[in-house]
This record gives structure tokens, sequence and C-alpha cells, in this order.
């Protein structure tokens, strides 16, 4: 009994760090995922048009864009937990103060500017790059539970926020979110290590690796593109590749994220609370896809195939959503895009840190996450001014689903098992004789 004490490890610290980093990701997501909420009620009031408050969105995603890179150049320089802390402060704040919305450019300002430029602080790239330093053999696994945030944000904060709102006002519903986003920073303040080496551990938790000797072979196995310099990595077709593919994925979900209630309510005639839980019922399924993507990557491999796999299946769902004219249609989508709508962000990250390693890996995947951004920055106006024009969500769904063929197409070409790490052999070093 006293032997099986003695041998059983502790729990690794990374997974501590990947719990917090989950906490936070739910709150920070959560609460703009729930700006889709906050469309009717505030349009009403103020007598804007969709695309007038679809700017303040707009201009959100596109901020959170193009401030993403610059974020994961200093998550690269200073390891990122002072990054992480001061953005939740300032994300929190902002939040909170949207319940002061006087004017579109206060809204536009505050969330779009403020906020989104915040929010790329504990963002979902730099929070990857920070479990690809903690973990190598579980990486992808580490990514999906980091990245199913995105999914509990939407599942439980959208139907909250909808119920905060109708309980008491918009305003309130704001100042609520924005104490939840503040909540975080003490679980941050405890487990946030940038590092393993910071505890005395190594990757995954695993063993020291033995001391140089003779007959030791310490070659540690890179990938052919492994990037020292960010700059390197968009010398390469992989990156553009997957950026092009990316940029889709923001394309095809952030227009759902503000526009999908909007939609339920308006263009097949539901209730606030039912449109909220079928969005809801659509960020739980995001779990068991992101989990499920991270666990199979990690055993089978084969990321960039089930990338191409996810944004396939999206594409089935939108073809769903605009076929199936009826509240069944809603379900029937959320169904289907739920197992994919975070599976491809979980599958990117992983990919990109396998083959460009993670000496640069917060700038890299910073400016992917751009992409992403802008594909989401114009979609969310389009869908804005398409249906102030036709006065429907249809036509705008469709262009944006009718890419997904193509970010199917570009991420099944990419030629993973040449340039990933998890294909390379090591390869032996010379032994000094004795």
């Amino acid at each position: 009994m006293q032997a099986d004490q003695e041998t059983k490890k502790p729990i690794y610290y990374g997974w501590y760090v990947c719990a917090a980093t989950l906490f936070i990701g739910f709150v920070a997501v959560g609460a703009r995922n729930s700006f889709g909420v906050f469309v009717v009620p505030m349009s009403d009031e103020f007598g804007w048009n969709r695309f007038t408050i679809s700017i303040a969105a707009g201009l959100g995603v596109f901020v959170n864009g193009i401030s993403q890179p610059f974020f994961g150049r200093i998550f690269d320089r200073t390891g990122g937990r002072k990054l992480i802390l001061v953005s939740l402060v300032v994300l929190g704040t902002s939040t909170a103060m949207l319940a002061l919305t006087f004017h579109i450019l206060f809204l536009v300002f505050m969330f779009g500017v403020v906020l989104s430029m915040a929010q790329s602080g504990p963002g979902p790239s730099n929070t990857a790059a920070l479990m690809a330093r903690w973990f190598k053999r579980r990486r992808a696994t580490a990514i999906s539970i980091n990245s199913a945030a995105l999914s509990l944000g939407g599942m439980i904060m959208v139907p909250l926020s909808m119920y905060l709102l109708q309980a008491t006002s918009w305003r309130v519903a704001w100042l609520g979110l924005g104490i939840i986003v503040l909540s975080s920073l003490p679980l941050a303040l405890l487990f946030l290590r940038e590092r393993p080496e910071q505890k005395g551990l190594y990757p995954d938790g695993d063993p020291a690796p033995p001391e140089d000797g003779p007959g030791v072979n310490r070659a540690e196995v890179v990938g052919p593109l492994e990037a020292e310099r960010w700059q390197d990595s968009f010398r390469t077709a992989p990156i553009w590749q997957m950026a092009g593919s990316y940029f889709v994925c923001g394309t095809t979900t952030f227009v759902m994220s503000i526009h999908f209630i909007p939609f339920a309510i308006e263009d097949r005639g539901i209730s606030g609370t039912a449109a909220a839980t079928i969005f809801g019922y659509m960020m739980f399924l995001n779990i068991f896809g992101a989990l499920g993507a991270g666990i199979l990557s990690d055993k089978l491999g084969g990321t960039k195939n089930l990338l191409a796999f996810a944004y396939a299946m999206r594409g089935i769902a939108y073809l769903m959503l605009l076929t199936v004219d009826s509240v069944l249609g809603l379900w029937i989508f959320a169904t289907i895009a739920g197992f994919s709508w975070v599976a491809t962000p979980v599958l990117t990250s992983s990919l990109t840190a396998d083959v460009y390693g993670v000496k640069a890996l917060g700038t890299i995947s910073g400016i992917t996450f751009m992409f992403h951004q802008f594909g989401g920055f114009g979609s969310v106006l389009l869908a804005g001014l398409l249906f102030d024009i036709t006065g429907s969500y249809t036509l705008p769904f469709a262009l944006v689903g009718a890419l997904l063929l193509p970010a199917a197409i570009s991420a099944f070409s990419i030629k993973e098992r040449k340039y990933s790490v998890r294909y390379q052999t090591r390869v032996p070093t010379a032994v000094a004789g004795g």
C-alpha cells in the first residue's frame, strides 16, 4: 500500500494551467459572443438599423485581428502571464462600461476598439501557444480542452445574458458580464505559469531526459520548417493554406455569433429565449467536437484530414440551414455545425505548432488568427448590409457558406507528412570515441 502511494505521480502542473486558461477563455469569449443577444434591444432603443450596429461588431472583429500579431509578439517575448492579467482587467472593465452606452460612437469605441483589443491578450491563439509549451505528446488534447472555452462561453454565457437581459435590462446584463470576466483574475494569478521549466518540469510531465554521455543521443526531432523567426514561416506553403482556410473559419463563425439570434427571431419567428437556447445547444456540442478533434489528432494523426472534414461538415450545416425553412432547420444546423465550430481552431493551432515549432508560435498563430478575424469582420458587415437591403439573411448566409468547399480543399492539400514534426525520424548524432 505504501509502495503504491510512493509511486503514484502527482497531477502534472500543466493541467492546472490548462484549467485556468479554460475558465479565462470561457468568460472572455462568452462575454463577446453574447453581443448577438443585445443586437435587437439596443437597436430598438436607439433606432439603429442592422448595418449600423454591425459596424461596432465588425470593427471589433477587425481590431481584434489586427492587434493579435502584436499581442502574439509580446507573448513570445515576455511569456504571456502579465499580458493575460492586464488584458483581463481591461476586458472586464470595458465590458461593464457598455452599460453606459448612449450613442453608436460610444459602442463602436468601447466594444469595437477597447474591448476587442483587450481580448487579444487571453485570446485563443495565445492560450493555445501556452498549451504548446506545456505539452508535446498530448498537445492537441490540451489545446482542445483549452479551446472548449469557446463552446462553454456560448453554451452558458449566451443564455445567461438573455436571462439577465429579460429579467432586468440590457444595461444591467452588460454590467453583470463585466463582473463575471473580472472574476477570472484570481484563478489567473494563482495558476498561470509560462513554461514547465519554471516549476522544474518537462513537457507532458515526462521525466528528465538522460544526461549527455558516451553513447547517449540527445538529438532533438525537429520539423523541416521549424521557425526561429516568424517571418520564416510565411515563405512556405502550409501557413498560407492554413491561413486561407482559417479566413473562411472566421467568416462562417462570426457571422453566426452576431446574426444567428436575430435570424432565428426575425426570419424563423421564434422567441429570443428559444434562439439563445439553440445557440447554447450548438456551443454544447462544440465541446465534444473540440475534444474529439484533439484526441483523434493525438491518437491517429492526419490532422489536416480532420481539419478538411470539419470544414466540409460545416458546409453541410449551412446547406441544411438554408434549405430547411423551419425551426427544425435551426436545430439541424446547430447539431451539425456544433461538432465543427471549435474543432477547426483546435486542429489549426495543433498543426501550426507541429509544422513550425513553438519558438515563434505566439506571433505565427497571431497572424493566422488575424486572417480568421478579417474573415469575421467582412462577414458580419456583409450580413448586416444585405439584411437591410433584402430584409433577410438568406443571401449573406449562402455566400459565406459557399466558401467552405474551397476551405476544405485547401486544408486537405497540406503536406502534413512531409512537414509535421510528428512524422520526422530522429537523426543519429555522431558519438565521440573513447
